[in-house]
Order: structure tokens, then sequence, then C-alpha cells
């Protein structure tokens, strides 16, 4: 219980700062591969979301990278810069997997440790359907799943050119850091639904997802 009230405290001030009448929330994160517009569900994740505007008000996101790609799963960032330095975050949020929202493709959830309210800083964005990162239950640190609290709505063309990005290792990772770095310029939370250019994409992906199905 000691260890939720910080937890909870934060996530009371985060909401607090976010607009109260608009259920969503624009974001443009440009990257040295074209510009992703998101659009975040503040209805069914608040916490998640305030805590993502919170970081990108401030600057914390500007000079990252995408540090772990995976073609067949997700491209993940928001924690390391250039240089694979870890950066500093604030203390974690709770988790929110189990406001109905799934991890499609095109969808961005909180990426976390092994614990269920481990999410500080770190996103990932889901190259095709991962269902086994769903919430199930609340059994175990498992079953819970991976907060999704927003979707891509331009710029699937980017994350499909960092999908497909040669990866090997780089210390201290294994495996799945770009070879060329990704990087995350700057993210920005914008005044208004910003105009985007009608899709005709077909999200038919086939790939066998990575027998990985943990995003740390």
């Amino acid at each position: 219980m000691k260890k939720l009230i910080p937890i909870v405290l934060l996530c009371i001030g985060l909401i607090s700062s976010l607009p109260i009448s608009a259920k969503s929330v624009y974001i443009k994160m440009e990257t040295n591969r074209g510009n992703i517009i998101l659009e975040l569900d503040q209805d069914k994740a608040p916490l998640s979301v305030a805590n993502f505007v919170k970081y990108a008000q401030d600057g914390f996101y500007d000079g990252t990278i995408f540090h772990r790609v995976i073609s067949t799963f997700m491209i993940q960032g928001g924690g390391f810069d250039a240089d694979l330095t870890r950066k500093t975050t604030r203390e974690p949020i709770q988790n929110e997997a189990t406001n109905g929202l799934k991890n499609s493709r095109g969808t961005i959830a909180m990426a976390r440790m092994n614990a269920q309210h481990s999410a500080t800083s770190q996103f990932f964005i889901n190259v095709q359907d991962n269902p086994a990162l769903d919430y199930i239950s609340k059994e175990n640190s498992r079953t819970w799943g991976y907060a999704v609290f927003g979707k891509v709505i331009d710029g699937m063309d980017v994350v499909d050119e960092i999908r497909f990005t040669e990866t090997g290792p780089n210390p201290p990772f294994r495996s799945d850091v770009p070879i060329k770095t990704m990087l995350i310029k700057k993210v920005s939370v914008l005044d208004k639904a910003p105009e985007v250019k009608p899709t005709t994409e077909k999200a038919a992906i086939t790939d066998t997802i990575k027998t990985t199905t943990e995003t740390q």
C-alpha cells in the first residue's frame, strides 16, 4: 500500500494538468525519418496520456531514440539518448491495461518492466496486432498486459521505415538496436486536431510475432 501512495499522488497531479473537455490529445513526433502524428485517448487512458504529455511538455523525449526495434513486433523508445544513456524518469504510473484498448497495429502503449505498475517514460508502437500484450486478468504481471493509450493517425509509413531498419547488438543491449540512429528530434503537444491525409492502408500483417512477449 505504501508503494502505491506516491503513484496515486503523481497520477492526480498529472491529470490535473490536462484539458478537462478534450477526449483526445494530439501529438506530433518529429523523427529523422519523418513525422508521426498520434491521437491519445484521454478518456480511456487518462493516467498514461497525462504522463506522456507531461514528459513531452518537459522536452524529455527530445533527442531520444527508438532503441529497440523488432520488425514483427513493435518499435520502442522514450528512455535513452542517442549514445544509449538511460534518462532519469519520474515515479512509475499505474497500469491502465484494463481500459479495453487492444495492442493492435498502429497503437501506442506504455512499456514497462516485469512489475505490472512499473511504466515510466518508455513507450512502443505496435507494428502488427499483438494480442499477447493485451490485458487478460490481474493474476500476475504477464496477464496484466500493456496499457494502450492512443494510436497513430498519420505517419505509419515512417513507423514502418523504422520497423524495417537493420538492427544488431549494442551494449547494454544484446540485440534489436538500430544500426543507424532512429532519432526522435522533438515531441510536441498540438493545440488542435491536425488535418491528416486519408489512408488506404490495410493492416494485413501475417508475420509471426517474435517469441519475445515482454516489452521492457
